[in-house]
C-alpha cells in the first residue's frame, strides 16, 4: 500500500489541502515539518520533526522512521524543502528529483551555471559577497538572494546610485527573523542583466526524466521593476504558437540541464526578440493557494493530480479542464496594519469570478515588495477564453478597498 512523506515547512493552506487529498483518495501520509512541535497539532502524531536548514543531520531519523513504516513516495511543498526530501528519498530508493538537481534548483547560481553549460541563452550574471558589490554591473541589472522566491528581494537598479541604494535594502530584507536560520545561503548575492520582455510560469511534472507540462501561464502584467511583484496568471496562453512551443522546448532542456527526473516543476521564463530566458525552474509545485487556479476534468485538483503522482499511480489520462482559467495574486497597497476590506461582494458578483479568497487577517503588519513574502489575498477566474479571464480579475480588483493603518496610527 502507497504510504507518502510529505515535507512542508508549515501547517498552512498548502500542507492542509495535500493531507486532505491524501486522504480522500484513501492514502496514508506522514508529514516532515519544522512547525510540528508546535503546541496546536492538527496532525496527532502524523508527523516528524526536523529542521530544514540541517538536512544532513536529520536524515538518519527521517530512515529510521522509514525502517519502521516504509514510506513508497515523497511531496516536497516549498523551496526550503526538497533537498532533504531527495536526500531521503535517494537512501530510502524512493523515485524523486535527485538531491545535486534540488541543489542548483534552489540556488540561482548554480542554475544559472548549469543553464549556461547546457547551451541555454543566459544574461551577463556574476555572484558576489553580499557585503560587497558586484564588478562592472551592466546597467540595468537586477540584484537578487540566491535562495528566495516569489520575487522576494530582487530589485532593478539603473545606475550606480540605485544600485547602492538597492544593495543596502536587499541587505536590511536578509537579516529578517525568518531568515536567519539559513543565513548561510545569504553569504552571496546574484547581479544579472535586466532581460526586458513578456513573462511567463511553467507548472508540470516530471515523470522518469520526461516532463509533462499542465498549464503555460501569461503574465499580461509588465514586470520591469525596481520591484518584480507577480499579479495575474492567465492560461492558455494568448502567444502564437511558435513562442509557446520555444518556451516550452526551452523549460525542457532546463528541465535536463538541471538533473531533475521526477515530481513536479514550477518554471518562470521571460522571452523577447532575442529568445527564451529560463528564470528559474524550482523542484515544487505552485505555492499555497495559487495552485486552485488549475483543475482537471471531474473537479480534481492539482493536488490530487500530485498525490497519486506521488504513490506511482498513471496520471497520463488525466486533463485539465476545458477553458480558460486565471489567479490574480492581490497586491498589498501599502504596508502598514491591516484593518478589513470592502467590496468583496462586489468582486464575487462579477462574471467569470469562482472565488475571491482573502489571506490577510485584522491586525496584520503587511509588507510591500521587495520584502513582502506574501499577498493580501486571491482573485481566481474561469471563463471560454483568457481574455476574459484577465478583464473578469481586473474588474474583480477594482471593487476591493483596503483598509490599511500606518503603525503611527495603531500606537
Amino acid at each position: 500500500m502507497p504510504h507518502l512523506l510529505l515535507f512542508t515547512a508549515t501547517t498552512g493552506y498548502q500542507t492542509r489541502m495535500f493531507a486532505d487529498t491524501s486522504r480522500e483518495l484513501g492514502i496514508p501520509f506522514t508529514l516532515a515539518t519544522d512547525r510540528c512541535d508546535s503546541l496546536d497539532d492538527p496532525w496527532r502524531g502524523q508527523s516528524i520533526a526536523v529542521k530544514f536548514h540541517d538536512p544532513i543531520g536529520h536524515l538518519d531519523e527521517l530512515l529510521r522512521a522509514h525502517q519502521r513504516t516504509p514510506f513508497t513516495g515523497v511531496i516536497a511543498l516549498g523551496d526550503r524543502t526538497t533537498l532533504l526530501a531527495s536526500l531521503f528519498a535517494e537512501r530510502a530508493g524512493i523515485p524523486f528529483h535527485p538531491p545535486h538537481a534540488c541543489e542548483a534548483a534552489g540556488n540561482k547560481f548554480l542554475a544559472k551555471e548549469r543553464f549556461r553549460a547546457a547551451g541555454l541563452p543566459q544574461p551577463a550574471y556574476q555572484r558576489f559577497p553580499a557585503d560587497a558589490a558586484p564588478i562592472d554591473p551592466p546597467f540595468p541589472c537586477v540584484v537578487k538572494p540566491l535562495a528566495l522566491s516569489g520575487s522576494r528581494g530582487v530589485i532593478r537598479a539603473n545606475n550606480a546610485a540605485e544600485l547602492d541604494a538597492a544593495l543596502h535594502d536587499l541587505r536590511k530584507l536578509l537579516t529578517a527573523a525568518d531568515l536567519q536560520r539559513h543565513r548561510d545561503n545569504h553569504r552571496f548575492l546574484q547581479c544579472e542583466e535586466f532581460l526586458p520582455g513578456r513573462e511567463f510560469a511553467i507548472e508540470g511534472v516530471v515523470t522518469n526524466g520526461q516532463l509533462r507540462v499542465f498549464a503555460l501561464f501569461d503574465k499580461p502584467d509588465p514586470l520591469d521593476g525596481p520591484y518584480f511583484e507577480e499579479t495575474i496568471y492567465v492560461t492558455p496562453s494568448r502567444e502564437p504558437q511558435h513562442v509557446q512551443d520555444e518556451i516550452l522546448e526551452t523549460v525542457r532542456r532546463g528541465v535536463q540541464a538541471l538533473g531533475l527526473c521526477h515530481g513536479p516543476i514550477h518554471a518562470e521564463v521571460r522571452y523577447n526578440p532575442r529568445g527564451t530566458y529560463l528564470l528559474e525552474i524550482a523542484a515544487r509545485p505552485i505555492g499555497g493557494y495559487c495552485a486552485r487556479v488549475l483543475r482537471f476534468t471531474g473537479e480534481v485538483s492539482l493536488e490530487s493530480v500530485l498525490v497519486r503522482h506521488a504513490a506511482g499511480e498513471d496520471i497520463a489520462g488525466i486533463a485539465r479542464t476545458p477553458g480558460a482559467s486565471g489567479v490574480m495574486m492581490v497586491p498589498i497597497p501599502k504596508a502598514g496594519i491591516y484593518r478589513g476590506v470592502n467590496g468583496v461582494q462586489q468582486a464575487q458578483a462579477v462574471t467569470g469570478i469562482t472565488e475571491v479568497r482573502l489571506a490577510a487577517v485584522p491586525g496584520q503588519r503587511l509588507k510591500t515588495f521587495p520584502e513582502a513574502s506574501s499577498y493580501a489575498g486571491f482573485l481566481f477566474a474561469h471563463a471560454p477564453k483568457s481574455e476574459q479571464v484577465e478583464a473578469a480579475l481586473r474588474e474583480a480588483h477594482s471593487h476591493l478597498r483596503f483598509e490599511i493603518a500606518t503603525e503611527l496610527e495603531t500606537r
